[in-house]
Protein backbone atom coordinates (compact mmCIF):
# COMPACT_ATOMS: atom_id res chain seq x y z
CA UNK A 1 0.00 0.00 0.00
CA UNK A 2 1.16 3.77 -0.96
CA UNK A 3 1.81 5.72 2.48
CA UNK A 4 0.23 9.26 1.15
CA UNK A 5 1.35 10.98 4.42
CA UNK A 6 5.06 10.08 4.01
CA UNK A 7 5.39 11.40 0.93
CA UNK A 8 9.01 12.36 0.03
CA UNK A 9 10.19 15.42 -2.24
CA UNK A 10 13.64 16.11 -3.80
CA UNK A 11 13.93 19.46 -5.38
CA UNK A 12 16.98 20.09 -7.74
CA UNK A 13 17.71 23.69 -8.76
CA UNK A 14 16.69 25.81 -6.36
CA UNK A 15 17.66 27.86 -3.42
CA UNK A 16 16.88 27.10 0.43
CA UNK A 17 14.15 29.41 0.76
CA UNK A 18 12.19 28.74 -2.49
CA UNK A 19 12.85 24.67 -1.95
CA UNK A 20 11.51 25.28 1.86
CA UNK A 21 7.99 26.90 0.03
CA UNK A 22 7.64 25.14 -2.80
CA UNK A 23 8.18 21.65 -0.42
CA UNK A 24 5.70 23.31 1.91
CA UNK A 25 3.58 23.72 -0.88
CA UNK A 26 3.64 20.30 -2.46
CA UNK A 27 3.56 18.62 0.99
CA UNK A 28 -0.05 20.80 1.23
CA UNK A 29 -0.86 19.48 -2.31
CA UNK A 30 -0.13 15.85 -1.81
CA UNK A 31 -1.90 15.71 1.94
CA UNK A 32 -5.28 16.26 1.06
CA UNK A 33 -7.86 14.12 -0.72
CA UNK A 34 -9.45 15.64 -3.47
CA UNK A 35 -12.93 17.21 -2.62
CA UNK A 36 -12.17 17.75 0.47
CA UNK A 37 -11.31 21.68 -0.34
CA UNK A 38 -14.21 23.36 -0.40
CA UNK A 39 -13.74 26.25 -2.55
CA UNK A 40 -11.97 24.26 -5.02
CA UNK A 41 -12.52 20.23 -5.05
CA UNK A 42 -10.28 19.56 -7.54
CA UNK A 43 -7.33 20.49 -4.99
CA UNK A 44 -5.11 17.83 -3.82
CA UNK A 45 -4.80 13.90 -4.94
CA UNK A 46 -7.59 11.51 -6.07
CA UNK A 47 -6.91 8.40 -3.67
CA UNK A 48 -8.98 6.16 -5.53
CA UNK A 49 -5.73 4.04 -6.74
CA UNK A 50 -5.41 2.93 -3.15
CA UNK A 51 -7.53 -0.06 -3.74
CA UNK A 52 -6.02 -1.01 -7.24
CA UNK A 53 -3.36 -4.25 -8.05
CA UNK A 54 -0.41 -2.02 -6.69
CA UNK A 55 1.38 -1.78 -10.51
CA UNK A 56 -1.80 0.49 -11.27
CA UNK A 57 -1.88 1.98 -8.36
CA UNK A 58 1.79 3.31 -8.89
CA UNK A 59 1.21 4.48 -12.50
CA UNK A 60 -2.12 5.91 -11.39
CA UNK A 61 -0.46 7.84 -8.20
CA UNK A 62 2.08 8.79 -10.57
CA UNK A 63 0.06 10.63 -12.97
CA UNK A 64 -1.96 12.34 -9.83
CA UNK A 65 1.23 13.93 -8.76
CA UNK A 66 1.96 14.90 -12.29
CA UNK A 67 -1.18 16.47 -13.03
CA UNK A 68 -1.66 18.43 -10.02
CA UNK A 69 1.86 19.28 -9.96
CA UNK A 70 1.59 21.34 -13.18
CA UNK A 71 -1.85 22.82 -12.17
CA UNK A 72 -1.03 23.89 -8.89
CA UNK A 73 2.64 24.56 -8.24
CA UNK A 74 3.90 25.85 -11.80
CA UNK A 75 7.99 26.27 -9.96
CA UNK A 76 8.42 22.86 -10.41
CA UNK A 77 8.34 20.15 -13.04
CA UNK A 78 8.22 16.52 -11.71
CA UNK A 79 10.69 14.00 -13.69
CA UNK A 80 9.79 10.69 -11.87
CA UNK A 81 8.45 9.40 -9.30
CA UNK A 82 10.23 6.58 -7.63
CA UNK A 83 8.61 4.02 -5.00
CA UNK A 84 10.85 2.43 -1.99
CA UNK A 85 9.44 0.06 0.97
CA UNK A 86 10.49 1.14 4.85
CA UNK A 87 11.24 -1.34 7.65
CA UNK A 88 7.46 -1.59 8.41
CA UNK A 89 6.29 -3.18 4.31
CA UNK A 90 4.61 0.49 3.76
CA UNK A 91 5.59 2.14 0.23
CA UNK A 92 7.13 5.25 0.42
CA UNK A 93 6.79 7.35 -2.69
CA UNK A 94 9.99 10.41 -3.58
CA UNK A 95 8.88 12.54 -5.99
CA UNK A 96 11.56 14.25 -7.73
CA UNK A 97 11.11 17.56 -9.25
CA UNK A 98 12.95 20.22 -11.23
CA UNK A 99 12.47 24.13 -11.66
CA UNK A 100 9.48 24.24 -13.44
CA UNK A 101 7.78 27.55 -15.87
CA UNK A 102 8.12 30.69 -13.82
Amino acid sequence: MIDMGSVQIVLDGFSESEAGDISRCLTTLYSVRAGEQPLDREFGIDNSFLDKPLPVAKNMFALEVIEKTKKYEKRVLVEKVEYNYDTNGRLIPTVFCKRGES
